[in-house]
């Protein structure tokens, strides 16, 4: 054999080691289809509060508690979206869609956003709500980051992002549904694309 040879055997080995440890069907789609869920959400969610007579809101109040169920109906619609365009998309190629690797890959994107969600569930209930934006950028940043390792490198840069997002947000409040608007809704809709055309359409 000649060292072309083994160089294509080598290659072929590592893509499939590398396939092997890494959940690779994100669906790009997903991304974009979550990215537009969080701006017709936040556009509600800012419908409400300036048509809302107080000019906050209340931890009790009624404006509160629908702009937390808007915000839970645009991340459960983007999960279930996520789960069947990434399903769909693993059978397609023949592979696993529960396996050890999307085990881990779970467990390492929750961890961190399960526990930024209980910090911010008890700083809700002190009614801080300054923060908010910006811890959920910086939670759920670290959860892609963490996360990266067991899927697709690109996810990392869309982490990095989220976090840099949610440092700003926290050195200006006042700004920070804003800042939100641009991590959940803008740059889904920009990673998502970018994986559409990477990945997805190959």
């Amino acid at each position: 054999m000649s060292s072309e040879d083994y160089l294509k055997d080598i290659s072929e080995i590592k893509n499939l080691m590398n396939k092997s440890s890494r959940f690779i069907s994100l669906s790009g789609l997903s991304g974009i289809l979550a990215g537009i869920y969080a701006l017709i959400g936040a556009a509600y969610a800012y419908w409400l509060v300036n048509n809302n007579s107080n000019g906050y809101l209340m931890l009790d109040g009624k404006i509160f508690q629908m702009v937390i169920f808007d915000l839970l109906l645009v991340g459960f619609l983007s999960i279930t979206t996520a789960i069947f365009l990434t399903t769909r998309k693993a059978k397609k190629n023949g592979e696993k869609i529960w396996d050890a690797t999307t085990r881990r890959l779970l467990l390492n994107f929750l961890i961190p956003l399960v526990s930024g969600a209980i910090y911010i569930i008890i700083i809700l209930g002190h009614q801080k709500y300054g923060q908010t934006g910006a811890l959920m950028l910086l939670f759920y940043g670290l959860a892609l980051i963490n996360a990266s390792k067991y899927t697709v490198g690109d996810i990392k840069y869309l982490g990095y992002t989220e976090v840099v997002l949610g440092l700003i947000a926290a050195m200006l409040p006042g700004y920070g549904f804003w800042f939100w608007v641009i991590g959940f809704g803008v740059m889904h809709i920009v990673y998502g694309t970018v994986m559409y055309f990477k990945h997805d359409r190959k």
